[in-house]
C-alpha cells in the first residue's frame, strides 16, 4: 500500500507521537477486571507498543508490561518514558515474532496497530505466548467522522491532503472481522468515550503524528497548514477544540 515498510513509517514522528497522540480510557481497564476477570498480577504484552503509551496505561494500574517495538525510535522513546519503573521492559519484536517465551504473558494489549499485522501469523504468535486461558485486548481510538463543525472538516481535510489516507483509514477492522479473527475464542467488545481538547499547537501536532500527513518539503504540506489553521479559527472555543473518539476494545482467547 505504500513504499514505507509499516514499522518504519513512524520514525520520523516519534516527537509529536509523543507529546500529542491520545491516551486511552482508564475505563476500558476497569471493564477488563469486571466483564473478564483480569487482575493487577496478569503479566502484559503490548504489542506494537509504539511510544508507551497503551504501556502506561497499564503500568499505572499496577501489572507488569513488556512492550514489544520494531520500530527503534519509538521503542527508544517508550524506554526513555517508562524505563525506570522496574516493571516496564521494551523489546524489539514484531507481532508475529515477539521473541517472548512461550506461555509467558496472561494479557496481550494490542492499541491502534492492529491493522498493521498479518492477521494470520500473529494469531499463531499469539496463541504462543499466552499462557491458557489469557486473554487478547486489541483496541484502537476511532475518531469521530461527524457529529461536529470540527469533526467533518478535519475529515474533509485528511481526505484533501492526506497521502494515502483512504487506504491506512480502511485497514481499521469491524466488529465482524475482529469476531472472525478471534474464532471461538472470541469474549466480547466494548466501546468507550474519549476526547483530547487541542489549542492549535496541539492539533497540528497530532496531525502530524499521522503517517499520512504530508510533511515539510511535500507540496500539500503548506496548504495543509493553511487549511488546518481556517479549520481551527472556525470551530474553537475558548482557545480549543475537542478532537472526539470512540475507543472500541475487542477481547478474547487465542487459539
Amino acid at each position: 500500500m505504500n513504499d514505507l515498510h509499516s514499522t518504519e513509517r513512524f520514525s520520523n514522528r516519534v516527537a509529536d507521537y509523543v507529546r500529542y497522540r491520545p491516551t486511552y480510557p482508564t475505563a476500558m481497564v476497569d471493564w477488563l477486571r469486571k466483564a473478564h476477570g483480569v487482575t493487577p498480577d496478569w503479566r502484559v504484552a503490548d504489542i506494537g507498543a509504539g511510544t508507551g503509551i497503551s504501556s502506561k496505561m497499564f503500568l499505572d494500574a499496577s501489572h507488569s508490561v513488556i512492550a514489544v517495538e520494531p520500530n527503534a525510535a519509538m521503542r527508544g522513546a517508550a524506554a526513555e518514558w517508562l524505563g525506570s519503573n522496574p516493571t516496564f521492559r521494551a523489546v524489539d519484536g514484531r507481532a508475529d515474532a515477539t521473541t517472548l517465551d512461550d506461555n509467558s504473558v496472561d494479557l496481550i494489549s494490542v492499541a491502534q496497530a492492529f491493522h498493521w499485522f498479518d492477521p494470520d501469523n500473529t494469531r499463531r504468535e499469539f496463541h504462543r505466548i499466552l499462557r491458557a486461558g489469557g486473554l487478547a485486548a486489541i483496541y484502537w481510538n476511532s475518531r469521530r467522522l461527524i457529529g461536529t463543525p470540527f469533526l467533518e472538516g478535519y475529515e474533509a481535510l485528511l481526505q484533501t491532503y492526506g497521502t494515502d489516507y483512504t487506504s491506512v483509514a480502511e485497514r481499521y477492522a469491524d466488529e465482524p472481522r475482529m469476531r472472525e479473527w478471534f474464532g471461538k475464542g472470541w469474549r466480547g467488545t466494548a466501546s468507550f468515550d474519549h476526547r483530547q481538547l487541542l489549542d492549535f499547537d496541539a492539533l497540528r501536532g497530532r496531525l502530524m503524528s499521522s503517517s499520512y500527513a504530508p510533511q515539510v518539503g511535500h507540496a500539500k504540506h503548506e496548504p495543509m497548514i493553511e487549511a488546518l489553521r481556517e479549520l481551527f479559527d472556525a470551530c474553537a472555543m475558548e482557545g480549543r477544540v475537542s478532537f472526539d473518539y470512540d475507543t472500541r476494545v475487542y477481547v478474547g482467547e487465542v487459539f
